[in-house]
């Protein structure tokens, strides 16, 4: 089988609470684990994506705009359409593992470094398609 969710994939869930969302593919498992008997994959998206700026705005409207909510979730591959986009985030892989979901301190933690990481992406302007939402 050839595998289609390689480590920084973008893809978009279809299903849940998050359905719509673009994710991003931090690790995959295609054999299962103790946990799960099915193939998924550890993911990062945007829950709420940053709103639209123009030149007019000033620095605090601007700042306040470019917020990012993202939310990290173990997603079956059934439930994942893969795009042809791919995210480079190599600090990442570090801060999200199948123990960051044990305990919810760990997890909050863990969103608050990708929430600087994806802002630091954000106003850099690298990725533009992976910050704007499906439909608008």
């Amino acid at each position: 089988m050839v595998k289609i969710f390689k480590p920084g994939k973008v893809a978009i869930v279809l299903q849940g609470r998050q359905a719509g969302k673009k994710v991003v593919v931090i690790k995959q498992v295609d054999d299962g684990s103790k946990d799960r008997a099915y193939p998924h994959a550890i993911v990062v998206g945007i829950e709420r994506y940053p709103r639209k700026v123009t030149k007019r705005m000033g620095a605090k409207k601007l700042a306040r705009r470019s917020k990012v909510k993202p939310f990290i979730k173990i997603v079956n591959y059934s439930h994942l359409f893969p795009t042809r986009y791919t995210f480079e985030l190599e600090s990442v892989k570090g801060t999200v593992s199948p123990e960051t979901f044990k305990e919810p301190s760990q997890r909050e933690d863990s969103k608050k470094q990708i929430k600087k990481l994806l802002e630091d992406r954000y106003t850099s302007g690298k990725n533009k398609w992976f910050f704007q939402p499906l439909r608008f």
